[in-house]
């Protein structure tokens, strides 16, 4: 269920299917340039790395963001004519793949403000919901989310802990989730570790990092 879908480092996420989709890269190795769709979840370096970006990036490959990044995506060179920019329950298809905009945002803390309108993903791909959900706390309307697969931070500091992430993903039911937002900036190898003992054992956890 989640072999097409690998991290890099942090939450840099990479998911092959209808086409190849990349989530926040960052500390990309080489440069690939086999991007089809890049989707940024806020504008913090760690997740808007223009950079990175340009190492995927190839003659045709569409972006999305928030709308509240449009003048950090405008400086940074990103062709309008192939950028989509979203609000928080707002859907699209871009490449083929169904997009919806998901809420993400702090309810404990002041790093992610919920007034920047920045945003989780939830992509339809090879007949999977796959949910990114950026950097958040839990959030009220959590139980809405319906996904097969949750990308959920970990780390805790800026978003939740190991503990609240895995409280996060028993409530909203995947089939099978994988810890982000560790190992890296933030957090260490046993907060995936300690992810994967929190979580349901009747939902699949797979660590990535």
């Amino acid at each position: 269920m989640t072999e097409n879908i690998s991290i890099n480092a942090h939450s840099s996420i990479r998911i092959e299917g209808d086409a190849v989709v990349y989530i926040d890269p960052f500390k990309i190795a080489g440069a690939p340039h086999d991007a089809d769709l890049i989707l940024f979840t806020h504008s913090h370096f760690d997740h808007f790395s223009p950079e990175d970006a340009a190492l995927l990036s190839r003659p045709g490959t569409l972006y999305a963001a928030p709308r509240s990044m449009e003048s950090d995506l405008r400086k940074a060179g990103f062709p309008q004519e192939r950028t989509t920019l979203l609000r928080p329950g707002e859907s699209v298809t871009l490449c083929g793949i169904p997009v919806e905009a998901v809420p993400a945002y702090n309810t404990n803390k002041p790093m992610h403000p919920r007034k920047n309108g920045w945003l989780g993903y939830i992509l339809t791909v090879t007949g999977q919901r796959v949910y990114v959900a950026g950097d958040t706390d839990r959030i009220p309307k959590e139980k809405s989310i319906r996904c097969d697969v949750a990308l959920v931070p970990a780390g805790g500091t800026y978003t939740m802990t190991a503990a609240e992430a895995a409280a996060f993903v028993n409530a909203i039911r995947p089939a099978a989730a994988v810890p982000t937002h560790y190992g890296s900036i933030v957090g260490t190898p046993e907060d995936g570790q300690a992810f994967a003992r929190a979580v349901d054992p009747a939902i699949q956890v797979v660590l990535k990092i």
